[in-house]
Order: structure tokens, then sequence, then C-alpha cells
């Protein structure tokens, strides 16, 4: 059976944005249904009585899929969630900076700029040009925004708006050495390539599950080191905090963050289905084969518009998503709207530093005809190749 098949996507619509929010594998979309069905069979014994031996069998399960220790995850609704926990977290004063880059996810923005201003402390968000070259280049220029005030590091694994996998372990290695500590995003990691959080070394990890890894939505972790644990102060205080706690399961991190009050917590406990369903369906070769696609696609489309591409051949800068500059629209949003409503093509758009793009994303359920139909679609839209476009610029 097609892969395609086992997705519960349109089959009227070519999807090329599974970077947004994922999409859930029928057998995996079952599973999340069946804990939900457990859940209303017996609510009581189920969330009072069961649900923290299953989010522990759960997290067991992660944790091999992540290489870390299960009791340094909790589960959590998304990794815009897991930047909170930390930026709020931490004890930051006026004149600290929190060095990042531009790149970052907007709402993740928000965060810092939302910390800033209660705190005083700086958002210092340095530049990493493209097209990229190398990734010591990215290291050294990100590097050169580290200063004696830097507190905290914050970057992107594989960044939102550029899809540029960035050296984190790199400058994670650098930062510890420097005393300053690190959140690494990892919101289009996990699924998308493998992991190693001992191996990485960041300080903090927040990944999303419902992204790559194609769990249900509102699925994914936070990993904190053991000796920062006591640091990490939940959104929303319940029972599971104090030394009254009906629900402990091993850990004052674990239990402040994993209950919260009444909620349904059945995308958690379905991502080792997901896990099982990559694993069933030898998704390194999957990933492989999504790679092609996407340097296919974007090498077919800069040759249509004669603009070259961000990232070189090799070096692992992307994975399966991919941002792809345009040349310039009057309307980017109408032109994402003339994909989607005359091609069925569903593609995001994207406007970085005034620049147009298209970020494409590739999953299992894609094929070759998928490509094809945006490259058409894009002949139509844009014309024969364009020889009076300046050529994209460093920025």
């Amino acid at each position: 059976m097609a892969l395609r098949e086992l997705f519960l996507l349109d089959p009227e619509v070519v999807f090329l944005n599974h970077g947004s929010f994922g999409a859930t594998p029928r057998p995996v979309f079952e599973a999340y249904q069946e804990w939900q069905r457990r859940l209303e069979r017996q609510p009581v014994r189920f969330l009072a009585g069961e649900l923290m031996g299953h989010l522990r069998q759960a997290r067991q399960a992660l944790g091999e899929y992540v290489s870390a220790p299960a009791d340094d995850l909790a589960f959590i609704q998304n990794a815009t969630i897991g930047v909170n926990l930390v930026a709020r977290s931490l004890v930051l004063n006026p004149g600290d900076e929190v060095l990042t880059t531009d790149h970052e996810y907007g709402a993740c923005d928000n965060v810092w700029d939302f910390v800033s201003r209660k705190t005083g402390a700086l958002v210092v968000r340095q530049p990493i040009l493209l097209p990229v070259t190398s990734a010591e280049d990215i290291l050294e220029g990100f590097w050169r925004g580290v200063t004696l005030r830097t507190r905290v590091i914050f970057i992107s694994h594989i960044t939102s708006p550029t899809a540029l996998r960035l050296p984190v372990e790199s400058i994670c290695q650098r930062a510890r050495q420097a005393g300053i500590l690190t959140l690494i995003d990892g919101a289009h990691a996990p699924g998308q390539i493998s992991l190693d959080l001992g191996a990485l070394g960041a300080d903090f990890y927040t990944g999303n599950c419902h992204k790559w890894l194609s769990a249900p939505k509102g699925s994914g972790f936070l990993y904190t080191r053991p000796e920062y644990q006591h640091l990490i102060e939940p959104l929303v205080v319940s029972w599971g905090w104090g030394e009254n706690n009906p629900f402990q399961d091993g850990s004052k991190y674990l239990d402040a963050l994993q209950w919260y009050g009444t909620h349904d917590p059945s995308a958690y406990l379905s991502v080792p289905a997901a896990i099982r369903f990559q694993a069933e369906h030898n998704w390194p070769a999957v990933r492989q084969r999504c790679h092609a696609l996407v340097r296919q696609a974007m090498e077919r489309v800069c040759d249509l518009t004669g603009l070259a591409p961000l990232y070189p051949e090799q070096g692992g800068f992307y994975h399966q998503m991919a941002t792809i500059p345009l040349p310039p629209v009057a309307d980017l949003p109408a032109f994402q709207k003339r994909l989607y409503q005359e091609y069925h093509i569903e593609i995001p758009g994207i406007l970085w530093h005034g620049y147009p793009f298209l970020r494409i994303s590739v999953q299992g359920y894609n094929t070759q005809a998928d490509i094809d139909a945006l490259l058409d679609a894009l002949s139509e839209l844009l014309g024969k190749p364009i020889s009076q476009i300046e050529p994209f610029s460093a920025l």
C-alpha cells in the first residue's frame, strides 16, 4: 500500500506543507482514538489511577527515540510551550543578554520580547547570512554576537522561515565552555532528522512530535538536563506542584509539568504508535526519498526563476523541507491563494527580510507527481525563465 493511502489527507490537494502542522497516519490516528475511548470509558480510573503509568511508558519510548533518559523528558503540547516554560523560568536581570538569530519562529520571538519587557534583559538577534556557505561560517558568524553579558543562547535546530539546519552541537559545546545556558527549539527536528540529545549537549531542548514524527496534534516534549530541572517553573500551578501532590511520578520536574488539571493526554500516549509506524515503514529510506524530491523541486524552481538556492548541494543544511526564493511578486498572500484555489496546491509563501519565498515540505505521502504539479503551476504563474530579475543577494 502506498504511504499516501495511509494518511487522512484530502486526495484532491497537493499537500506540500507538512511543516506547518504535520499530518497523522491512519494507524496512529486510530491509536489516538483508542486512547480517547479508554479515557471516556472510565475517566476517574484512567486519569487518577492509570495515567502516570501510561505516561512513563510513552516517555520511555520517546527517550529511546531521541536518546535521552525518560525522566528528563516531560510531555507538553508543543515547542512554543517549551520555549515559554524555559524563558519564563530563568532569572534574568536588566542588561543580561539572550542571543538568538534572525531566523527564528515568530511566536518564539514574541516569547523573548515578552520576557525582555518584564525583566529588562536584551534580546540580541544575530544575523545569519544567506545563501549559507559552511557550518563553520554559521558558527563563527553567530558567535560574534556573544558578549560578557550573554546569559542564554536560543536557536532553532531547523529554522522555520528558512528551513536551515543550524550547527547546534558546536554552538552548545562552545556555550557550555563559556558558561552560557542553551535552549534549542527543535520544532522541526524529531522525525525529520535523527536525534541524540545526550550527544547534542543542550541544557534545554523542546520539540514537536506532531510535525515530522506525525503524532497527533498537541504532542511535544521538553528535555531538561538534570542539573537544571529545579529551575523550571510550571506555567500553570495545579495538583502536580507542591508537597500535597496526589499524582507523583518520581520528580518535582515531571510532577509539576505533567499534571495541570483535567485535559486529554491521548496525543502524548500516541507518540509510541507514531514511532512504531515510522519504524515499520523504513523511515530512514523515506527521509532519503523525500530529501531527493525536495532537492529536485528546489533545483527546478531555481532553474525556472534564475535565482540561486539558499543552500549548497552538500553539507546537510536542509532535509525534508526547504525554502526557495521567488522573483518579486506584488502580493505574496494572493500568489499563495492562487496556488491553492486554481491548482489545489497547499504550500506556504513566506516574506523574510522583504524577500518572497516558498517553503516546500515533503513527507512520505508525497510523490513525484506532487513536485511536477508544483512546477507546472509555477511555470504558468511566473511565465518562462525571467532574465531581468535581480539575483538573490546575501542578507
